[in-house]
């Protein structure tokens, strides 16, 4: 007759034991956003998916004005059954909050695309434009953005400027020791395509060195400047929130609610 096995006090304490410290050595959750040291300046660098996240722009609410604050966008998506994410400015406006080039939002393009060099950082060529359109994006120079998709917009399109990475290179009116610091934020895209940074800078650098973070720390070979001092940030995985002025287009990350 098979003797019936049966744990004692001891086991069992010793088995919760091990499930502990199993548990105990599994790495923590991976955030979508995190801090990133690079040439001596601090960093916060969101990575997603590009096929997998549902990555979108805005820029005006249902009533006609400007989403402008990223609670305001929260709380919109939030009575439609949505979360947010995720939250940056997602390229530079008037003060009106219209974009100072083109903007595409689900696919109806609101204001044109502007080819030649102007004033400011915008103007500073070349420039490009951060597109999403279903599970593909890119980080495309302005003229070769314009010959692909200058007869069928993308479901969203933001142009900005200048480029910071353009097919390896930076931008060749960067200097490394360049006076001017800011804090900035900016997107690029891996080799593959398939995933997003967005990178925002928690300290003034200069274009020089915000480049570099992407081209020699994230590995993108294009990279988008979006803008400068007003720069922030919402990353809902980190609990960061940060105030400021009314903004523009906005890029986001939206999830079902919990």
């Amino acid at each position: 007759m098979a003797r019936r096995l049966t744990r004692t006090p001891i086991g069992l304490l010793l088995s919760a034991l091990a499930l502990t410290l199993l548990a105990a050595c599994k790495p923590p959750p991976a955030h979508a956003c995190n801090p990133v040291a690079f040439d001596g300046a601090p960093y916060t660098v969101c990575a997603y998916d590009v096929a997998t996240t549902d990555i979108r722009l805005f820029l005006t609410h249902p009533d006609g004005a400007p989403y402008a604050q990223f609670d305001r966008l929260r709380d919109t998506l939030q009575s439609d059954g949505h979360a947010l994410a995720f939250a940056m400015n997602g390229g530079m406006y008037h003060d009106d909050r219209r974009a100072v080039g083109l903007y595409v939002e689900e696919g109806v393009p609101y204001a044109p695309l502007v080819k030649s060099a102007g004033p400011g950082n915008f103007g500073l060529l070349p420039n490009g434009v951060f597109w999403l359109d279903g599970a593909t994006a890119g980080v495309t120079e302005t003229n070769a953005y314009a010959a692909r998709f200058d007869a069928d917009p993308p479901r969203f399109a933001s142009q900005s400027g200048p480029m910071l990475v353009v097919d390896g290179q930076l931008h060749p009116d960067f200097n490394e020791n360049g006076p001017s610091k800011k804090r900035r934020n900016g997107v690029g895209i891996s080799p593959d395509g398939k995933t997003l940074y967005f990178a925002i800078s928690d300290t003034p650098v200069n274009f020089h060195s915000f480049a570099r973070l992407f081209r020699d720390q994230l590995g993108t070979p294009n990279a988008l400047y979006l803008d400068g001092v007003v720069s922030r940030l919402y990353a809902a995985d980190i609990q960061r929130d940060e105030p400021g002025g009314d903004l523009g287009p906005i890029v986001a990350v939206i999830v079902d609610a919990p």
